[in-house]
Order: structure tokens, then C-alpha cells, then sequence
């Protein structure tokens, strides 16, 4: 690794700038106040971090007005947690309570809140949900009437997608803590291991250099290639000519990597290799389109060239990439459609993947930030050569 781990959390001056950022959009959009309802939008404005969100038994609220400092309307258990934030309004009731779960609460809270539009933006829309119960949505809509509630998802997204300074060196943490142990697995491995054995000496590297937790880790296996990248890992045992997809998002701080890598055991056909240097290749022609003017749409393309040329029967995936961050997949989609114009301070994936023979795929994916002079790399680059374990 290059680099120090990053200082824990944030100032209290870049809530005080999300905040901000997300008034002046509210003051554009006609918004009142914001409600957030999960677990990395209320972190966001406040930095209240706990693995608690695992549990579905209590809802959680963050209102962000137009015109004040957040406030936090949660389960009492969770005050001397949020007390250690920023937030200094916070109101709380005794959690789990079925009959009425905060929403007498948080109504209240919402009514009281100076209004100059009538309407409350809540994050209704693409990638979002509502991580309440829809009879108590349903009350907060009656209770609040004649507020308007009126879906923010697309404009949330669009500020979140510009990671600060702090932000990209936490994900730049993580992605090089991974990186590092997955230069390490192949001296780790050998044939006649199983996917899941792999990915637990990967995971354990992972975790002793220094991550916080690895949530997602998938493995694929087969005879020259796999056939899916979002199941196991499973006891398959690893033979010879058989081809490994380890993919992984592991986290520091909160802040997700999102990345893969292949290994081959002990051969691999020619067609495997051509497979492996094609998505290499587009990974690089859409590393080098991922500059600030250029929009995810023409990341697409010049990656989709590329895998077409190289012979692609198809790709199931949907995508050649996504947004990264507090999440292991965040808003936008790199797809022919989307036309997400790319600005610096962006994080993305590149994903390309193809099936390039029945049954049998090959994905690649780095992590990049996009800067003023184009995309850099967050991931250690991949070997040209897929690494073949003996």
C-alpha cells in the first residue's frame, strides 16, 4: 500500500457544505425540508455510523430544512449515538413501538418546520426506498396534508455523485488495501481448494491490512470460464483449467471499493486468454474516455467497441459500470442511455463483461475517480495477463 490510512469520520464544516449544497437545490426545486429514511442518506448529513441499520425492527429519520441544521427524529436508543455527531436537535421516542413507530413524532417535527412551498422532498424515486412501513408513509402523508411530498432521489443523487476530497482518499484507503491483498492471493491458493476457502484467505488478508469489513464477496468458478458473477462462493473445488472470479466490496470508514479479479489454475485455452485481453483492453479505452465533458454514455460506448470487436455474444450484467461510495453501488448506471455528464470528483467502477463462448463469461472492473485532467486510477491496475495458479 502507498498511502496512511485516512483520518476517521469528517469536520464538522463538510456537513455544514453537504448541507448547504443540498438547501440551495431544495430553494431551486421549491422544497421545504428534506426527509431522509436510510441508513447512508442520514449518515450523510450527519455522520452517524453504526451498525445498528442491520437490524429492520426500528425506522430512523434525518430532516434537512431549507433553512436550519438537520434534525434528527430517532429511537432513544440511539441518542448518545447521534449526540456524538454534529446533529444537535434531536427527538426521540421509545423504539420498537408497532402502534406508533415515531410517525406522531416526526409529523409533529415536519409541521413545525418554517414552510414557504409546501412540499417535503423524500427520496421516492430510482435507486432509493423508503425503509418504513407503508401504513406508517401512508399516516405521515395524511398527518401532514396539505404538505406536499414530492420524490428528491434524482437530485440527491446528483450531489452525492461529487465526492469530496476526504471522501475519495477514504475510498482510495480501501481500494488499495484490496488491491494489495488481491496481489497476495495468488501465493495464497492452489488447485484443489474451494471458492469459499479462497475467498476466506482473501477476506482475512483484507481484513488484516487494515479494512473495516468485507460485505460483499462473490466467487464464480468453471472450466475455462463461469457463468455468473453474483452468487457464492460455494464448496466448489477449484480443478485444473478451471477459471475464478473473485469479486469484492470491502469497506473502510463506510466508504465501499467495488472491484474483481480473475485467476486461472494450472492452464488456460487460448480462447480464455483472448476473452481476458479483450476486457482488459475496453477497460482501458474506457478509462481513457472517462474525462470531465464526456458523459457515461460515451464510457459505454468505447468500452461496448471494444467487446464487441473482440467477439461478445452478449453481456447479462446491464451495465458496464456504476457509481461508488458509501454505497457498493451508487447512482449513475454506465449504460448506452443514461448520458450522465462525468465532473471531477466522480467515482466510478468500469466493469466490462462478456460472454465470449456458451455458458461462459469474463468481467473486469477497476475503480476510478474522474479529475480535472481525467480519470485516475483508485485500484491497483489488474495484470495484463491473467495470473494462472499452479
Amino acid at each position: 500500500m502507498t498511502s496512511s490510512p485516512p483520518i476517521r469520520g469528517f469536520t464538522k464544516s463538510e456537513f455544514e457544505s453537504r448541507t448547504i449544497k443540498a438547501q440551495r437545490l431544495m430553494t431551486e426545486k421549491k422544497i421545504d425540508a428534506i426527509l431522509l429514511t436510510t441508513e447512508p442518506n442520514v449518515r450523510y448529513f450527519s455522520g452517524f455510523l453504526t451498525q445498528f441499520w442491520q437490524s429492520p425492527t426500528r425506522p430512523w429519520f434525518l430532516i434537512v430544512p431549507r433553512d436550519e441544521n438537520p434534525i434528527a427524529v430517532i429511537p432513544e436508543i440511539g441518542l448518545a449515538g447521534m449526540e456524538s455527531t454534529w446533529v444537535k436537535n434531536i427527538r426521540t421516542w421509545t423504539s420498537p413501538c408497532p402502534e406508533d413507530d415515531g410517525i406522531s413524532l416526526l409529523s409533529k417535527t415536519l409541521k413545525d418546520i418554517k414552510k414557504k412551498f409546501g412540499r417535503i422532498g423524500i427520496t421516492l424515486g430510482q435507486e432509493s426506498h423508503l425503509r418504513m412501513p407503508i401504513s406508517n408513509f401512508s399516516s405521515l402523508i395524511e398527518n401532514i396534508s396539505p404538505v406536499e411530498i414530492v420524490d428528491f432521489a434524482l437530485e440527491m443523487h446528483s450531489f452525492k455523485k461529487i465526492k469530496s476530497s476526504a471522501e475519495i482518499r477514504k475510498i482510495q484507503h480501501i481500494c488499495e488495501i484490496t488491491s494489495t491483498a488481491f496481489e497476495n492471493l495468488p501465493n495464497l491458493i492452489k488447485t484443489g481448494e474451494t471458492e469459499r476457502e479462497c475467498c476466506l484467505k482473501l477476506r482475512y488478508d483484507i481484513l488484516k491490512l487494515g479494512a473495516d469489513n468485507s460485505p460483499y464477496m462473490i466467487a464464480g468458478s468453471g472450466l475455462g470460464g463461469y457463468d455468473n458473477i453474483i452468487m457464492g462462493p460455494t464448496d466448489k473445488v477449484l480443478e485444473k483449467g478451471d477459471v475464478l472470479i473473485i469479486d469484492t466490496g470491502s469497506t473502510f470508514d463506510g466508504y465501499f471499493c467495488d472491484f474483481d479479479r480473475n485467476f486461472a489454475f494450472e492452464k488456460l485455452s487460448d480462447e480464455t486468454r483472448f476473452a481476458y485481453e479483450v476486457v482488459y483492453k475496453a477497460t482501458e479505452a474506457g478509462f481513457k474516455t472517462a474525462c470531465p465533458g464526456n458523459t457515461t454514455s460515451d464510457v459505454w460506448e468505447a468500452m461496448w467497441k471494444i467487446l464487441e470487436k473482440g467477439g461478445a455474444l452478449g453481456n447479462n450484467i446491464g451495465r458496464l459500470g456504476h457509481g461508488l461510495g458509501m454505497e457498493l453501488t451508487e447512482w449513475p448506471s454506465i449504460r448506452s442511455e443514461d448520458n450522465t455528464l462525468l465532473e471531477p470528483g466522480m467515482i466510478l467502477t468500469l466493469e466490462p463483461g462478456m460472454t465470449f463462448s456458451p455458458g461462459k463469461q469474463m468481467v473486469h472492473e477497476e475503480n476510478i475517480v474522474i479529475t480535472e485532467d481525467g480519470a485516475r486510477m483508485l485500484s491497483y491496475r489488474a495484470p495484463e495477463e491473467i495470473p494462472i495458479i499452479k
